[in-house]
């Protein structure tokens, strides 16, 4: 184990902090230019799915020239301006019984007298054959990531909400062809959305519409068989890619059995993200809501940074 390590575990943080999007990059900001001791807990890199978008359009003061990771890096040199410490590690357990919360990493544990879950969501996926084996090889979960894999070539999108619509309008900068599979016959996505895909030549809706097989030639994604929700009928169509564009699927897995989870894996938290484990917040993607955006990320990361430090503060007296 090395020095860093070592002396990392000997100390107890006032609060750790599970994930680096922007609610826990919030967070961490607020905690420690409050003064209190945070760690950042970050398995991959700052930003989470926002370090995905490449413009944000709906997040106050941002402009069409700018993109979710350029503001995930100044969050994340605000929050470390502040004396947040960053650990790029994973938790893959936690303890959070009594006055000091254990997170277990592959390189030893993280303990801390509260605990701000940030883990985020992760793309959900289709479940059907081929579509793990194929993921990386023309099934995708990121268009604004491997859309310019398949510059000039027909693609297809699975999804009827904001993120499918923002990555149709993306990939028609960049492919040929693109099919937007919608499972209903109205878009769940907003009207300016819908309105800017109506004015895209080379985007073809696809209404009541359910992939049912992914195709494969020579180890790569080939097209996909659709099914009409209201004929029964079916369809191929050759595409080279498939972006599913579903929802998500929370990031709560290390928590079953330690905080109260919702039937879909959310963790339950109220409005200033305390949870059912004292000296346990929630906080962005990951906890019962009903709005998910970086806006609302945002704010659940200040507000759980301010009830933390309550928390911290009664436990003192």
């Amino acid at each position: 184990m090395g020095a860093e390590n070592a002396n990392r575990e000997e100390k107890i943080y006032d609060v750790a902090i599970i994930g680096a999007g922007p609610a826990g990059l919030t967070a961490a900001m607020y905690s420690a230019r409050a003064g209190l001791d945070a760690a950042l807990l970050e398995n991959l890199s700052p930003g989470g799915q926002l370090a995905q978008t490449e413009h944000l359009e709906n997040y106050p003061g941002f402009t069409l020239s700018q993109s979710g990771y350029e503001l995930s890096e100044i969050m994340h040199e605000q929050a470390e301006h502040f004396g947040a410490h960053t650990v790029y590690d994973e938790v893959t357990d936690v303890e959070l019984e009594g006055p000091v919360k254990r997170l277990k990493l592959p390189s030893g544990h993280i303990d801390a007298r509260s605990v701000i879950v940030a883990s985020g969501a992760r793309p959900a996926k289709l479940g059907i054959e081929r579509e793990a084996k194929l993921t990386g090889s023309g099934v995708s979960y990121c268009a604004t990531c491997d859309g310019n894999f398949f510059k000039g070539k027909d693609v297809c999108i699975v999804g009827g909400g904001d993120t499918a619509a923002a990555d149709a309008i993306y990939l028609s900068r960049i492919c040929t062809k693109i099919y937007m599979f919608v499972r209903r016959d109205v878009l769940r996505a907003t009207a300016i959305y819908y309105d800017r895909l109506k004015k895209l030549p080379n985007v073809e809706i696809v209404w009541n519409s359910v992939v049912e097989e992914i195709l494969e030639e020579d180890g790569a994604v080939a097209g996909v068989r659709v099914r009409d929700r209201v004929s029964g009928q079916t369809r191929t169509y050759e595409v080279a890619a498939l972006f599913v564009a579903i929802g998500t699927v929370p990031n709560s897995e290390f928590l079953d059995g330690k905080v109260e989870l919702d039937q879909s894996g959310y963790v339950v938290a109220d409005e200033t993200g305390r949870t059912s484990a004292a000296g346990v917040f929630a906080a962005g993607d990951v906890r019962t809501k009903v709005l998910r955006q970086v806006s609302t990320a945002v704010a659940d990361g200040a507000n759980c940074a301010e009830a933390c430090a309550e928390y911290l503060l009664q436990q003192q007296s």
